[in-house]
């Protein structure tokens, strides 16, 4: 007896059915769906690149420089999401951010604006600037004089430069004026979820030196995208990517650099 199988007709290339459009587009997007939604997937839980716009943390971050941040630092709340969406308050694994950890947050004033600072002061801490000296606890941030530099956005202005340590932080810091705005401040008590920052650019950065409507004020913890870790390539000043005449226009000197 022979297998009934044997009997049936065989399947050529000639008798397959050619796929239509419609199946071929359908499987494209398809392809463009997954790919966007890993990218969405790892921009929410992973990491998420930002473009430096101001010059408030120079020296050591300038404006055009390309950073990576990792969401998954301090743990996940709202702020990590995009669009911000209304949920509850609080972090999934939250975790406490550490002294001098430079950190991307949304502005507590603005939530659709996210801002870049260091932070200064932990829950607890009491913070204060005398004289452009910061004290926390009573205790001044260990800093060292570097001398005079030109700043590089204003080759008019001299600005002195501090090396300031906090704990396995150390960084560099510009100070322009002496008996600037935000050279003395009241003491500061860090109330429990929330954080004192400041910018390294001492004299432009409004922080939580100044009040919620002008500046950041205090930081609610839940307002932390997540912690600045690299940049990865910077971009001269007027460079933009609807102007591919400029995509070129790199400081070659900073990519690759790990953000102290």
């Amino acid at each position: 007896m022979t297998d009934a199988i044997a009997d049936r007709p065989a399947l050529t290339s000639r008798s397959r059915r050619p796929r239509g459009a419609v199946a071929e587009s359908l499987d494209v997007l398809r392809t463009v769906g997954a790919g966007l939604a890993a990218a969405v997937a790892i921009q929410t839980v992973l990491f998420q690149p930002f473009t430096i716009p101001s010059s408030s943390m120079k020296p050591g971050l300038v404006t055009g420089d390309y950073l990576v941040v990792s969401k998954f630092a301090y743990g996940w709340s709202r702020a990590s999401l995009p669009m911000n969406p209304p949920l509850s308050d609080g972090r999934l694994f939250g975790r406490t951010a550490r002294r001098g950890d430079v950190v991307v947050f949304r502005l507590p004033r603005d939530p659709q604006a996210t801002w870049i600072k260091r932070i200064i002061g932990l829950p607890g801490d009491r913070v204060q600037v005398r004289g452009g000296v910061v004290y926390v606890n009573d205790a001044a941030l260990a800093r060292q004089p570097l001398g005079l530099t030109v700043d590089p956005d204003q080759p008019e202005l001299a600005v002195r430069r501090h090396r300031e340590t906090q704990g396995a932080h150390s960084y560099v810091t510009y100070d322009a004026f002496q008996g600037g705005e935000g050279d003395d401040t009241d003491v500061f008590v860090v109330p429990e979820g929330q954080y004192f920052v400041m910018g390294d650019n001492r004299d432009n950065s409004l922080d939580s030196r100044w009040p919620a409507d002008s500046g950041v004020g205090l930081l609610p913890a839940e307002n932390i995208v997540g912690r600045a870790e690299i940049v990865i390539a910077s971009w001269n000043p007027g460079a933009g990517l609807f102007r591919p005449w400029t995509w070129f226009d790199v400081r070659p000197g900073r990519f690759l650099l790990p953000i102290s």
